[in-house]
């Protein structure tokens, strides 16, 4: 993770880091996904980010033992980046095969529309993806849970 980090610190785009670094593609996602680097992707590496090869693969070892290597603020934005990636291609997927729906309905049998049911089985999924992702629901949140054990405790808030 902290490879992703200082890319994107420094606004590159895994192409370019391993064009820069002399490294694949595919070995650049496999190190940021997780996967320990060999000695020499490390020295590669720390010569792209003008970094020891001590300070990377201490920062890569403190990140596999679950110190993570990024404040908590900042993963918490990573995820929900990631997850707002995921909603947007539901959304975009929901969007273009409802229009094929609609399109194969009003060709094939236009007197009966049945449409409709695709369009709302997979909708309310959307909703809740949604709800989930941006947390909606706030009234049943944490908070809501602490005030409702304090209530049934008797204790005042």
């Amino acid at each position: 993770m902290i490879v992703r980090k200082l890319r994107l610190q420094r606004g590159w785009s895994q192409d370019q880091l391993a064009t820069l670094s002399g490294l694949s593609v595919r070995t650049v996602q496999r190190i940021e996904g997780g996967q320990a680097p060999g000695l020499e992707s490390l020295k590669a590496l720390a010569a792209v980010f003008e970094l020891d090869i001590s300070q990377l693969q201490e920062s890569e070892m403190s990140e596999t033992k679950g110190a993570q290597g990024v404040a908590p603020d900042e993963r918490e934005a990573m995820e929900f980046v990631q997850g707002l990636k995921g909603f947007y291609g539901h959304l975009i997927s929901y969007g273009l095969v409802i229009c094929l729906l609609w399109v194969i309905n009003l060709v094939t049998s236009p007197g009966h529309i049945w449409a409709w049911w695709p369009m709302l089985g997979w909708g309310i999924g959307l909703g809740a993806h949604a709800f989930n992702l941006f947390k909606l629901p706030k009234w049943l949140g944490p908070d809501w849970e602490r005030r409702q054990v304090e209530r049934r405790l008797g204790r005042k808030l």
